[in-house]
């Protein structure tokens, strides 16, 4: 049995963008620039979208520190270049990565993919597209460079129809099984309106799944909660407070409205935006169902299931060690992952260990094949998995 980390990223080089976009569009391609101090960030246009910093596990007071020393105007104490370590950014380094932490395989999704996708698209749609093409193109040569240790994460929004169908195509013949997409309104529209059924049959066609993960994507909240919003693509509070809202709030709709019903083989992947919230949200799904069905003797959609039988047979979600699994399982059943989020700073290299470690609920893959394999793999479409 393989075992799979279901979260770790790959860190952007700085040229990457500019080479891969599409020609006419290089002028909108993102950009990591040094400032005059020395200091390193993510730009595009004449926009700052966030600092780039080369982040380890267990770091992030270090971070914070190198960020007051930005923000004061003070030069890096080590270059960006200098800093970052070959296995954050190229695949080949990765795979040894991957043996030092005892794992077979790694789901990789962008790191600096997730500071710009909102911002970029409020301005220029196009400009969104095209950069996320880039890093799709990219993730083409992670696949042929990773010896099928390595699942790259593509980057699509679901507003132009016409564009994701032709992405979905070049992701099938890349061999990349896996896109990050914004559960989110899509200008305006529920993910289950029926207008996107044409879009969630070729994620199936395709054999491409949809994951949610924790990015700067639309928002379900209006932009006034978000008191601490800044140019610096810094960590909202409200927003880590809430980080699993949009995912529970997209499953219940694709749910409840029947997406899921009517599309039995789309797989849904929900990835570092935490696991504990799961049972309390079955419960609530089923308890709003039955309450409303009965209150307005009508439903929004004729399912045949149970609505968090949905969940269980087509969703499957990434839970941290310190979360305990085990629990999870036995309360809401085997729709859990593995994952590390490495190299960043709230992640581990010691993946395995940490499952391990619990005196009275570790767990090791000969006890949850599931979380360690199976529930990955089914997002994988490898046939034989749960």
């Amino acid at each position: 049995m393989a075992v799979i980390d279901s979260d770790q990223h790959l860190v952007e080089y700085r040229a990457l963008w500019v080479d891969h976009i599409d020609p006419d569009c290089r002028g909108d391609a993102l950009r990591i620039e040094d400032d005059a101090t020395g200091n390193t960030f993510l730009r595009w246009r004449d926009a700052t979208l966030g600092v780039a910093d080369v982040q380890t596990p267990g770091e992030t007071d270090a971070i914070g520190d190198r960020r007051r020393r930005t923000r004061a105007g003070l030069p890096p104490l080590v270059p960006y270049d200098d800093a970052l370590p070959a296995d954050h950014w190229n695949p080949s380094a990765r795979l040894g990565a991957l043996d030092a932490m005892g794992l077979d395989e790694a789901v990789l999704f962008p790191n600096y993919g997730l500071l710009w996708e909102r911002r970029v698209g409020t301005v220029s749609p196009p400009a969104m597209l095209a950069n996320m093409a880039a890093w799709n193109r990219w993730c083409a040569s992670v696949v042929a460079d990773g010896s099928g240790r390595l699942h790259p994460v593509a980057h699509l929004a679901l507003r132009d129809p016409e564009w994701i169908a032709i992405e979905l195509a070049a992701l099938e013949r890349a061999g990349v099984q896996l896109a990050m997409v914004a559960p989110a309104l899509v200008d305006g529209k529920p993910l289950s309106h029926r207008d996107h059924d044409d879009i969630w049959s070729a994620f199936v066609h395709h054999g491409v799944t949809p994951v949610f993960h924790v990015a700067d994507q639309p928002r379900v909240f209006d932009d006034a909660w978000y008191t601490d919003d800044d140019a610096e693509g810094l960590v909202n509070v409200v927003e880590s407070v809430f980080l699993w809202t949009p995912a529970a709030l997209a499953c219940a709709d694709l749910i409840v409205n029947g997406t899921l019903e009517r599309f039995g083989d789309l797989r849904i992947g929900i990835v570092e935006l935490s696991a504990v919230w799961v049972p309390m949200f079955l419960m609530m799904l089923d308890g709003g169902w039955d309450f409303t069905r009965r209150l307005n003797a009508s439903v929004p959609y004729d399912l045949a299931h149970r609505p968090s039988d949905y969940f269980r047979r087509q969703v499957r979600v990434s839970a941290f060690a310190y979360e305990l699994p085990n629990r999870l399982i036995r309360d809401v059943g085997d729709v859990f992952m593995c994952c590390s989020d490495y190299p960043h700073s709230e992640g581990t290299s010691t993946p395995m260990a940490d499952y391990a470690m619990h005196p009275r609920h570790g767990v090791e893959p000969a006890t949850e094949p599931g979380l360690f394999s199976r529930n990955i793999e089914s997002l994988l479409r490898r046939s034989g998995a749960s």
